[in-house]
């Protein structure tokens, strides 16, 4: 059962591990400020550091799921990019931005790749069924 991955795939996947990069980035971004610049919430902007690492390192193991070609990391990468899309939509709302394109552009290649057949086919596996239960 030696499938060869989908192209598609190893794009999903490297999208994916750029999102996450973009969150370990933003993170790494508001601790700086904070700690040069301190603030007037400071819990707040602990609190979306720890949010963007934590986000970070779920796409990252997803990234990782997807390559492996198992089937749960299709779910919350799929919820992610369904976020990314709502939350997208709104900055465009307001004002149209070259960053705002890119996370729909983004988004509606990694949701539409992991719905692809090809994809679906190759990441369809679990634990039970390619006989590595790591119990």
């Amino acid at each position: 059962m030696d499938e060869r991955r989908p192209p598609l795939l190893l794009v999903v996947c490297l999208l994916v591990l750029v999102e996450a990069l973009a969150f370990v980035g933003l993170g790494v971004a508001w601790l700086v400020d904070l700690v040069r610049n301190g603030a007037e919430l400071p819990g707040a902007v602990v609190f979306l550091v720890v949010f963007c690492l934590a986000i970070a390192t779920l796409l990252g193991f997803c990234a990782r799921g997807l390559w492996n070609r198992r089937r749960w990391a299709r779910s919350p990468v799929i919820t992610w990019q369904v976020f990314l899309v709502v939350l997208a939509l709104g900055w465009l709302g307001v004002e149209v931005s070259v960053w705002g394109v890119a996370v729909v552009v983004v988004a509606l290649v990694v949701g539409i790749g992991l719905l692809l057949p090809s994809v679906v086919a190759v990441t369809a596996r679990t634990a039970a069924t390619d006989g590595t239960d790591r119990r």
